[in-house]
This record gives structure tokens, sequence and C-alpha cells, in this order.
């Protein structure tokens, strides 16, 4: 039952280890194309959703490949003991026991992402079901000030952060919906310095 939202370049929902893992918004594959079948204002969301581009996910778009994104994804959720690819650590059989991913596309290949779009990927997360957010990235070390964070140029993230960490698994009127009340969201370290 526990969602991760991979914020990251596009996942390769179809990729043969990662297929029987991904998230899956029902309302929007069982809907018309074009259309936002579920109203959470996006659109086609099937998998997640590219907040690059602010429509449904695509991998071939702008010459993207899905690697990094793709690799996260593996990490967490590749099915295991399936004589594919690698084992995810929650990846399960295949056979619906394994973790969920959801894709957030923050990034084209390398390029692309800004605060904004990767505070509204990791809200979109925790309002979808995610109760982890994965962020396989981050910034230069010793660029962001305390004042930048908190009030700055970079609060929009900070505050995406704890919105994702007191709601996520939690309904509208603040149920538990998911596997825990609240979520984590954990970033990579030792990208930089």
């Amino acid at each position: 039952r526990v969602i991760v939202a991979v914020v990251d370049n596009c996942v390769q929902w179809d990729h043969p280890d990662l297929a029987a893992n991904m998230w899956t918004n029902t309302a929007e594959l069982n809907g018309s194309e074009g259309r936002d079948d579920d109203s959470n204002g996006y659109a086609d969301d099937i998998h997640g959703f590219n907040f690059v581009d602010n429509t449904t996910l695509t991998i071939s778009t702008k010459g993207d490949a899905p690697d990094h994104g793709t690799h996260v994804a593996g990490t967490v959720a590749a099915v295991n003991n399936n004589g594919t690819g690698v084992a995810g650590i929650a990846g399960g059989s295949g056979k619906n026991d394994g973790v969920k991913i959801m894709s957030c596309q923050i990034f084209h290949d390398k390029d692309g992402g800004d605060v904004a779009m990767a505070a509204k990927a990791i809200k979109y997360a925790a309002d979808n079901g995610a109760v982890i957010c994965q962020n396989s990235w981050g910034y230069t070390a010793g660029t962001i000030s305390v004042t930048d964070w908190t009030r700055g140029s970079y609060s929009a993230l900070s505050r995406a952060m704890e919105y994702f960490n007191k709601y996520a698994g939690l309904d509208e009127n603040g149920n538990q919906t998911g596997p825990m009340a609240g979520g984590i969201v954990l970033f990579a370290a030792g990208n930089d310095a």
C-alpha cells in the first residue's frame, strides 16, 4: 500500500522490471484522453505527471532518456527474483506486493526543474496518495542560506516539504487513508561536496 513519489526525470513506466509496481490513477486510466477525469487539476496523470511541460508523462519528448528517474525507481521498486534487471529494496514479487512508484517529472535529462516546479510535484504527490517522496537531486553545497530556505526563493520548496510531511496519507478531512498519517521526504546525500 506504500506509494513512493520519484521526483526526478520521467520513470519508464513500461520497463519490464517496474511495470508491475507503477502507481496507477485508475480514474485517468479509464477516463477520456485529454480530460481531467478525477478533477485533481492534472489531465491524464495515469502514472504521475510531467511538471516540466505541464502535461502527461512522456518518455520520448525533447530527447529525454528516462535514465535517472528509472534508475532511482529501480533501486526502490524493481521486481525481485524475476531474472530481469535488478532487485529493488521494496520491489516484491511483481504480484502486487511491492511498493508503487509515482513518477513526478521535474527534469528533461539533466536540465529543467526549478523550485516552483519541484514544490508543485511534491504537493501533487502528497495529494495523490504518496507517503514517501524520493528526490535524488539537490543544489550545490553551501548555496542556500537559511533566509533563502525559510523566506526567500527556496521557501516554496520548504513549504511543500512541510506539507508533504504533514498531509501525505490523509484525505481532505484529515482522515488517514494511506499506510501512515503524514509522509517523509528523502533527498540524496553526497551528490555534491
